[in-house]
């Protein structure tokens, strides 16, 4: 008896230890590390979660909730709050000035190429990684419609496109249930203020500002590179939204 009292009292101080984070955004709680199936529940922002390890796999942090909900975080939505335990971490890295932008409005760098500031309404992407670069095959979007556009993408009211990116292999754990059930499998790109706004209240956003990314032909093989985010209306499919680079390669 006097043996497993010991032991209960050695691991209070582990107990009483366990890293807690903050959420900086609402952020998907999900299954696994990854984002191929739907997820458990859309946490709140500046809401408690407790990590059930500070080491990363693919980028998520294995979490408990505040509901008592296990499972899979982006850590980049997460801010530790033990800095003892952050520097633990088996990825960590130098200090970002990502820690001081708030994601979701105009002023996030994204790529750092500006252009958040002309994201209508910022605050509906979920960002799950800051800047990626992604390969695929531009696929029309349009192509079953009554009049398929000229530029193979859909013309959007806030001035954006629509198009879609038939991803390569080692990049389509990218894809959630909303790109599956409505964008054919294929993983949203968005270039910013490409076309004339139509929307009242986005013409703000593209003010003095117009894209001129030349859009491939379908079934081209490219490189996109952008902020990877999750948009919170529709199906609340994943996107590259908005778009830094499209580039032809082979």
């Amino acid at each position: 008896m006097r043996y497993r009292i010991a032991a209960l009292l050695l691991l209070l101080p582990l107990v009483a230890s366990a890293q807690q984070g903050v959420t900086t955004r609402r952020t998907n709680l999900r299954h696994d590390a990854s984002t191929s199936r739907p997820p458990i529940e859309l946490i709140g922002a500046q809401d408690t979660v407790t990590l059930l390890s500070t080491a990363r796999r693919n980028g998520f942090y294995n979490v408990t909730a505040s509901d008592g909900n296990k499972g899979w975080a982006w850590a980049r939505n997460i801010r530790l709050l033990s800095v003892n335990a952050a520097a633990a971490e088996t990825t960590s890295a130098a200090p970002s000035t990502a820690n001081l932008e708030l994601a979701g409005s105009n002023s996030f760098a994204g790529c750092g190429d500006g252009l958040w500031q002309h994201v209508y309404h910022p605050a509906r992407l979920i960002i799950h990684q800051k800047c990626v670069t992604v390969t695929g095959t531009i696929v029309d979007p349009t192509a079953n419609n009554a009049h398929p556009t000229a530029d193979h993408v859909r013309h959007e009211a806030d001035g954006d496109t629509h198009g879609w990116l038939r991803l390569d292999p080692q990049f389509r754990d990218m894809l959630n249930a909303g790109n599956r059930s409505d964008e054919d499998s294929n993983l949203v790109f968005e270039l910013v203020c490409h076309y004339r706004v139509t929307q009242a209240d986005a013409k703000s956003s593209c003010q003095g500002f117009k894209d001129h990314t030349a859009i491939p032909a379908v079934g081209t093989h490219v490189e996109v590179k952008g902020t990877f985010v999750q948009d919170d209306n529709h199906a609340h499919w994943n996107e590259i939204h908005p778009v830094s680079s499209l580039r032809v390669i082979p």
